[in-house]
Formats: structure tokens, sequence, C-alpha cells
């Protein structure tokens, strides 16, 4: 007659510990990023009821006082994006591409 159960398995081998993997999230925007588009941004694009949206141009990024400021960061900055609220002087949104 044939058994119901499975067959017993062996035990699995130990497991090696590998590499750390890469965090599947991105890491979060360093403030110095933030501080640097806020000072010395050269792109302002108006995009109405008060608000403006914030950049730093290739230009700016080679500056001096800029690559100072952000040091191996520059090529983050390049890529943040800042919603400003003129009224209230508040951001309302940092964009980040990928």
């Amino acid at each position: 007659m044939a058994s119901r159960f499975a067959p017993r398995r062996r035990p699995a081998a130990p497991r090696r510990p590998s590499a750390p993997r890469k965090p599947l999230a991105p890491q979060p925007l360093p403030a110095a990023v933030v501080d640097a588009v806020l000072r010395f941004h050269d792109e302002e694009q108006d995009q109405g009821a008060g608000r403006t949206l914030l950049r730093l141009s290739a230009q700016r990024l080679r500056q001096s006082e800029v690559k100072a400021a952000l040091g191996d960061l520059a090529a983050r900055a390049a890529r943040v994006s800042i919603l400003w609220n003129e009224r209230e002087s508040e951001i309302i949104r940092v964009l980040e591409a990928a």
C-alpha cells in the first residue's frame, strides 16, 4: 500500500554569508544638496500660483563656489529641482530625477 506522507527531506545546507546587496530604495537626499540648490540656483521656471521651480544649470555646477559647497554630490545636485512657494517663502516639494 502506498504511503500518504511525503518522503523525508535532507536538512538544508547552511548558507554562507553573501556579499552585501545594493539597497533597493534610493538613499535619502542629503540636506547639503537641497541647501546648495536653494543658495546657488540660476534657473527659475514660473509654475503659476506663486510657485517657482528652482534648479542648478550645468554651467553653475562647474563654478568653484558650487563645487566647494557640494564636493562629490554635484552629480546628484544636477538632478534635483525644488518647487518653491514665493508667497510663503518655503519649500513645497523637492524633486529628484532617477
